[in-house]
């Protein structure tokens, strides 16, 4: 079989030479002697150089010079590639890439000690007494865990200062400052409003200077009260720690006119001195309690408890201060009469707000007040007040953001101002309260104080009612005041005296005063 197919091999190869030598010939024949070269020649040319180069070429004689050369390549190439050995480095290859290949990681547990003997362990631990004998069980007794901020007492609190000595002759020459300074208020109460060039002229000269700055309570402050005295300067501030600091800006040297109180436990959000009488400081907090601080007496007087809630901000209903109402950061309110016997209130209303942050009474008709909710403004009317569900007489709902404060102008009441979370001022017309009360202005204001600061309240100078004072996120540190037109009035720089955010600020009834409280339980004083 095997010499059959080398003949056919042969004479098939025979065959294709003698048609490519025809064919050759055929077209070189009418070239010239010197260029034209016979197939026979130039196949006998080629055989002889691959005969010594290419192996086994002598069976091949009969093929073209073109399969000559072709298997001539073929050989080369197969030479080439068996010299780089790629065979040989595929298989390394592959054998370093199952090398490089993590090993599946499978957590060994532990071997368990049968006989070992452990880490070592005291005696007290193991209860054994040193003899060997194990210790008789003690009994487990509950643990107690401290309360942070435990409510105070019921009923009535000393005036016990905590940062000086209580029995001092200074102190008691301090506390009766403070009871007999309603005597010497000026007998002049018209309340005029004076044209913004004469405004900002009194404006100007207000300073703040180093002897007018002073840390007088611990933590931030949540509210600031200014006594309405014509002859001396006595600021009331409330923080986050429950502390009521004072402070008499007459005394000198100031650090002996600092004193501070902790009438309450949890931060205080409100403080107002009486209308009725300014030697009394009223003060609400968050613990739940409203307590009145009388100077003449030494002491703060408990006005209305309730353990169960929260309280975030209150208003006198009556000029005489003897009925309040009261709101809770639940969305309640509570009407206090403060000439029944106890610490209870008169009625419990709930209202259509989820949080209540501020309250504010009307200053001429007095039976309206307006609560700032968390999304939503509502005015009520006292008189219609009811205790499961109260429905407000105006809601405002232009607010799209966390509402931090809303207040009537002090004068008159035609204006309300809130300050908003999403930057904004809004004034509205409230000179007739309907069921609509229209939005005047919109004034661009940064008011993210973020985690650590108090929130931005903005509030009525009370001798200016078209005006309002808010603390500013900007540097250099400031207070700016804006006109109920949404124009910029003033700012008050200190420089290296005011050189944090003043976010809660009260204005002086009839004087150019203002005080500004900040995080760290400092007071800024700007004083003409």
């Amino acid at each position: 079989m095997e010499a059959t197919s080398s003949k056919a091999e042969s004479t098939l190869q025979k065959s294709s030479l003698d048609v490519h030598a025809e064919s050759n010939k055929w077209q070189y024949k009418n070239t010239s002697d010197t260029v034209i070269l016979s197939a026979d020649t130039e196949s006998s040319q080629d055989g002889d150089s691959d005969e010594g180069t290419t192996p086994g070429m002598d069976d091949f004689s009969g093929l073209s010079p073109y399969e000559k050369k072709r298997l001539k390549n073929i050989s080369e190439n197969a030479n080439f590639f068996a010299s780089l050995q790629l065979s040989e480095s595929a298989a390394r290859l592959r054998e370093m890439i199952k090398k490089r290949q993590p090993p599946e990681s499978k957590r060994k547990k532990p071997k368990k000690k049968e006989n070992g003997t452990g880490c070592r362990r005291s005696m007290r631990l193991l209860k054994v007494d040193p003899s060997g004998v194990s210790l008789p069980a003690t009994p487990t007794q509950p643990i107690l865990v401290a309360d942070e901020n435990p409510l105070l007492p019921p009923g009535p609190l000393e005036m016990t200062s905590e940062n000086r000595d209580d029995n001092s002759e200074l102190f008691k020459g301090f506390l009766q400052t403070w009871a007999e300074v309603s005597k010497t208020r000026s007998k002049n109460t018209e309340k005029e409003l004076s044209s913004i060039k004469n405004y900002k002229a009194n404006l100007n000269g207000m300073i703040i200077s180093e002897d007018t700055v002073y840390k007088v309570t611990k933590g931030p402050i949540f509210s600031v009260a200014l006594h309405p005295s014509e002859i001396r300067t006595l600021v009331a501030a409330g923080a986050r720690s429950g502390q009521v600091g004072l402070w008499d800006l007459t005394h000198q040297p100031k650090e002996d006119g600092v004193y501070s109180f902790q009438p309450h436990s949890q931060p205080v959000s409100c403080l107002y001195f009486s209308p009725a009488n300014p030697a009394h400081l009223l003060s609400l907090s968050y613990d739940g309690t409203l307590r009145c601080g009388d100077f003449s007496r030494a002491v703060f007087e408990e006005v209305y408890r309730d353990e169960g809630s929260s309280f975030s901000s209150f208003d006198f209903l009556a000029e005489d201060a003897s009925t309040l109402i009261v709101g809770h950061w639940d969305g309640s309110m509570s009407l206090v009469d403060r000439r029944t016997p106890g610490t209870s209130c008169e009625k419990l209303i709930n209202s259509s707000l989820s949080k209540i942050r501020t309250v504010h009474v009307h200053p001429v008709h007095r039976q309206y007040f307006i609560t700032a909710g968390l999304r939503d403004i509502h005015i009520y009317d006292a008189r219609c007040l009811k205790p499961n569900r109260s429905q407000p007489l105006i809601s405002l709902t232009e607010h799209t953001k966390s509402i931090a404060s809303a207040y009537f102008s002090p004068l008159t009441g035609n204006r309300v101002v809130t300050t908003c979370a999403d930057c904004k001022l809004r004034i509205f017309d409230s000179s007739c309260i309907s069921s609509k009360i229209p939005l005047l202005t919109t004034i661009r204001h940064n008011t993210i104080t973020g985690r650590w600061l108090t929130r931005f309240q903005a509030v009525w100078d009370p001798k200016q009612e078209d005006c309002i004072i808010v603390g500013s996120m900007a540097h250099p540190r400031r207070v700016e005041i804006f006109h109920e037109r949404g124009k910029w009035v003033h700012s008050f720089l200190g420089g290296e005296c005011l050189a944090s955010v003043c976010s809660i600020n009260a204005m002086h009834p009839t004087r150019y005063i203002l005080a500004g409280g900040n995080s760290s339980g400092r007071i800024h004083v700007f004083m003409n």
